[in-house]
């Protein structure tokens, strides 16, 4: 028999048992599906949080009161409050430094009409335009004048401006936040989620109203902060800016010990994620690969339940005959058929699903032409691997045997 024969002979056996040959190869495409899949989805979730972090920029440095290890601290070390001149300070005294941002946040009640909607209200000074990369859609951003006298003014996110004025121009009415009357100044382009926080259902106000008139929040030490956003110059000075930044802030702060403060680095933050993401991809890849060694001992069953059926076959093959070689390889090539089909339909199926994924979620999930062939070599091997134990026990059948036993 040659190789032609072989194929076809095999071909002709499994569609003559569609129903157990489907079934034999449902493991393979449950496995090929889900690794395929898997890897596609990873991929998606890395570029999503690379597109999260690189939103609030990758040049930016998150300074925060408190440390670390806040939780294991008690009480009486309660750090010492971040303040407005603290990012003055960094924005005068660090070379490196383009930009800063000092922000005040609280989650408030904004009011037009009989329209009520939860916002996330950011109060702030003009930088906070650049550094946090918004764009003014209508109308103007805060400028210092706003901040030095405590105007009453907001800008709102695009998504906060059409919940409340529908398709209608907002520039120029009072809307009340947390009771306080505000005149919408602007409303800002789309700007999108990132980590949770839905910026266009935000609003903007100055820093300064927003820690007399609303939050009510004071200091000691001047007007008191919740973060500090600070972009730098260049990428490659991330880290020689960190230092300075922490540095100054120690001076500020009069620490000898401990930091009140916590600095995250974007970048740093970019790298982690990734690998997290990267290393729970790898996990859920190795998990279902398992489907691919499940799928392979299945084969194997299947393929020595046939060995027994097929007594007879390989008997008078064998008396008119056909060698162990050729009874071998035709058992062989039916497995590695099985295993193959299984594993082109699972692609498909792991394809489809990787298509589903990035039209219904925010993942952009990718197909990878390395994955799909590593998967069907993979499935094509197992069925090799787990087809040599029933095609050696068909060839090693005497054929007198085979004859009388059926």
């Amino acid at each position: 028999m040659n190789f032609i024969e072989s194929v076809k002979m095999a071909g002709q056996t499994l569609v003559a048992n569609k129903t157990r040959s489907s079934l034999t190869m449902i493991g393979m495409i449950v496995g090929n599906a889900s690794v395929i899949a898997m890897i596609g989805i990873g991929e998606g979730a890395q570029k999503f949080v690379a597109g999260q972090v690189q939103s609030l920029g990758t040049n930016v440095l998150i300074v925060r009161p408190g440390v670390p290890n806040a939780r294991r601290s008690s009480i009486a070390s309660a750090p010492q409050t971040l303040i407005v001149e603290d990012a003055k300070a960094i924005a005068t005294q660090v070379p490196s430094v383009q930009g800063v941002s000092a922000e005040l946040n609280s989650s408030e009640l904004v009011r037009y009409g009989n329209k009520n909607v939860s916002s996330l209200i950011f109060g702030t000074i003009p930088e906070f335009l650049t550094v946090r990369n918004f764009e003014m859609a209508k109308g103007r951003f805060l400028t210092e004048l706003d901040v030095r006298q405590n105007n009453q003014v907001v800008v709102l996110g695009s998504e906060l401006a059409e919940k409340l004025f529908d398709n209608a121009n907002p520039l120029g009415e009072q809307v009340r936040v947390k009771n306080v009357s505000m005149k919408v100044i602007g409303v800002f382009a789309p700007k999108g989620t990132s980590f949770g926080t839905n910026y266009d259902n935000s609003a903007v106000v100055p820093i300064a109203t927003m820690a007399n008139r609303i939050v009510g929040r004071k200091s000691p030490y001047g007007l008191a902060v919740t973060s500090l956003f600070i972009s730098i110059q260049d990428e490659s000075k991330m880290d020689a800016a960190q230092f300075q930044v922490e540095n100054l802030l120690r001076l500020r702060h009069k620490i000898s010990t401990e930091d009140d403060f916590t600095v995250r680095n974007q970048k740093d933050l970019m790298a982690t994620m990734g690998a997290i993401s990267g290393a729970l991809t790898l996990m859920l890849t190795a998990v279902a690969s398992i489907s691919l060694l499940v799928g392979g001992i299945g084969i194997m069953n299947i393929m020595l339940v046939s060995v027994s059926e097929r007594t007879q076959e390989i008997g008078l093959r064998k008396a008119i005959g056909a060698s162990q070689h050729d009874i071998l390889f035709q058992f062989i090539v039916e497995a590695v058929i099985l295993s193959a089909a299984g594993g082109i339909v699972g692609t498909c199926v792991g394809v489809g699903g990787i298509l589903l994924v990035g039209n219904f979620t925010p993942l952009q999930a990718g197909i990878s032409p390395v994955a799909i062939a590593l998967a069907v070599s993979v499935s094509g091997t197992v069925g090799l691997f787990f087809g040599v134990v029933p095609a050696r026990q068909a060839a090693k059948l005497d054929p007198i045997a085979a004859l009388r036993s059926a």
